[in-house]
């Protein structure tokens, strides 16, 4: 494989990888119906609450990637290692970071989300890896990539407006432009600028490599603009 540029190496370190599940409180491992309530609220306590309940779940799964990854990828014992502190777990390993996180839905505190980020990429050689593929196999349906400078959302919007979808881009956004919505022919996802971020969210899962590849296309949509807001982007 060529050379990795530099650019390219601080593209793939600075984006994380997003994967949600969800479930019922009441399904936990820790829960007990004689003697628990269902939390009606999100905050401190019932957050310390759901930190119990999903231990097990949390555990078990930390684990099963540790002993995966160890395998698959061969490291040492002092290559990896793996925190559990519930209601989170890290798993960091030499070449990437894997993070996660049991939180209550604040619209249904009955019900729970885990939310799985896979970050600090070494390299774009590493998700070509038939092992790592396989790792993180329909694992992942977003892509965030930490804008270094921000920027202004209205003036995403009016670069993309100003160009009439010329360059495969067109934007949709509410009233109060707290963020835009970017769609790119080619890409099946939804590209949300919020100012500080921008977001690929895939209608399906995928691994990191499938995630990355479409990322890369939405970057050179960015790139072949002329318009100095878009190309700035990324």
């Amino acid at each position: 494989m060529a050379k990795q540029s530099d650019s390219s190496r601080k593209f793939i370190s600075a984006i994380s990888l997003t994967g949600r599940g969800e479930g019922a409180v009441r399904a936990l491992s820790g829960f007990r119906k004689q003697h628990h309530t269902l939390p009606d609220a999100v905050n401190a306590v019932t957050t310390a609450f759901l930190g119990k309940l999903c231990a097990q779940e949390l555990a078990a799964e930390g684990e099963q990637f540790f002993q995966r990854a160890k395998t698959a990828l061969g490291y040492k014992r002092a290559e990896l290692s793996l925190e559990v502190a519930s209601p989170g777990a890290v798993l960091a390993t030499k070449d990437f970071t894997l993070e996660l996180a049991y939180e209550l839905e604040k619209d249904d505190p009955a019900r729970y989300r885990v939310l799985r980020t896979l970050h600090s990429l070494r390299s774009g050689e590493l998700v070509e890896l038939p092992e790592f593929e396989e790792l993180f196999a329909a694992m992942f349906s977003g892509i965030v990539f930490s804008l270094a400078k921000g920027v202004r959302v209205e003036a995403v919007i009016d670069a993309v407006e100003a160009q009439a979808g010329q360059g495969g881009l067109t934007v949709s956004y509410p009233s109060d432009c707290r963020h835009c919505v970017l769609a790119v022919d080619g890409v099946a996802a939804e590209v949300i600028c919020d100012g500080a971020t921008l977001e690929l969210r895939f209608p399906r899962n995928g691994s990191p490599r499938e995630l990355i590849e479409a990322f890369g296309r939405v970057r050179s949509a960015f790139a072949l603009t002329k318009d100095p807001v878009l190309a700035g982007l990324l």
